[in-house]
């Protein structure tokens, strides 16, 4: 039970950036650029607080993990460059869609065993990514966010599978953030935003940098070992339904037919692949 509800905050912190990012962009409260540096400065502050507290010294964050700082590098980028055009709950759809077919690759190309109701659940939640994908006029999202989200996707599940053999996921998430920073940094001066960064802007990239991410991702750090690959791949389908309910809710994005069907399909496929059948007893009595 601690494991699921610990998943579940995960999931709800994944879900909370997608909201948090596109708030502050739909509202013209910052740029792209902006955001992420700020994201990631944020998250290593955050990341290094508890650290120093935990070890009681200042934190040493030793030889970068060269995969681990690529993967955030580039999903940071690529998901606050994919919101300027994407809907909260779209984009996490199209993210986490992509991040499920990245980790099964990574679980394939390990010759690690799949049972048939994982393989089964993966295969009905890609199907609400393709409904959502399918070029159909105006209920397709834009090419060139869902390539960007696409790409964040990539990152991000190259980010996770690094992440099984992490000893220390607040340590090796602080070290993280700190690294990928100047290539966010370096972004944000060499394409200037076309919008000033506001308070409004500011304050929500640090709540999504140093709550919903920096602690959000030391968390999930540390559940990748128990839940393994597939697993994981699969309980990430779950964010793209909270972020689009989160969306309709509380930005007043339209909900659409296309993308309420999809969410079905998704959250189907996680129920499929991950909750496991109730094993029948001896001697327990037949319908």
């Amino acid at each position: 039970m601690r494991l699921f509800l610990m998943t579940a905050l995960t999931m709800v912190a994944f879900a909370a950036n997608s909201i948090l990012n596109r708030a502050a962009l739909a509202e013209g409260a910052i740029g792209p650029g902006s955001f992420a540096a700020l994201r990631l400065a944020s998250g290593a502050v955050m990341l290094g607080l508890l650290l120093a507290l935990r070890d009681r010294r200042l934190p040493r964050p030793g030889a970068p993990n060269l995969g681990a700082v690529a993967g955030l590098a580039g999903y940071m980028l690529g998901f606050s460059y994919a919101y300027v055009a994407l809907d909260a709950g779209l984009g996490a759809l199209i993210l986490f869609g992509g991040v499920q077919m990245t980790m099964f690759l990574g679980v394939l190309a390990a010759g690690e065993a799949l049972p048939p109701r994982r393989w089964a659940g993966a295969g009905l939640a890609f199907g609400g990514l393709v409904l959502l994908l399918w070029p159909a006029g105006a209920g397709a999202p834009p090419a060139l966010g869902a390539a960007l989200m696409a790409f964040a996707a990539a990152s991000w599940g190259v980010y996770s599978l690094v992440g099984r053999a992490v000893a220390d996921p607040l340590h090796a998430t602080g070290a993280n953030f700190l690294y990928a920073l100047p290539a966010a940094v370096a972004l944000a001066l060499a394409l200037p935003d076309a919008t000033q960064a506001s308070a409004p802007g500011i304050l929500l990239a640090v709540i999504s940098g140093a709550v919903t991410s920096g602690l959000g991702y030391a968390m999930w750090y540390s559940l990748l070992p128990r839940l393994g690959v597939s697993v994981a791949a699969v309980a990430q389908l779950s964010a793209p339904v909270l972020a689009v309910a989160a969306g309709v809710l509380l930005l007043g994005e339209p909900l659409r037919l296309r993308a309420l069907l999809a969410a079905g399909l998704v959250l189907g496929g996680v129920a499929l692949g991950v909750v496991r059948p109730r094993q029948r007893t001896i001697g327990s009595s037949g319908s």
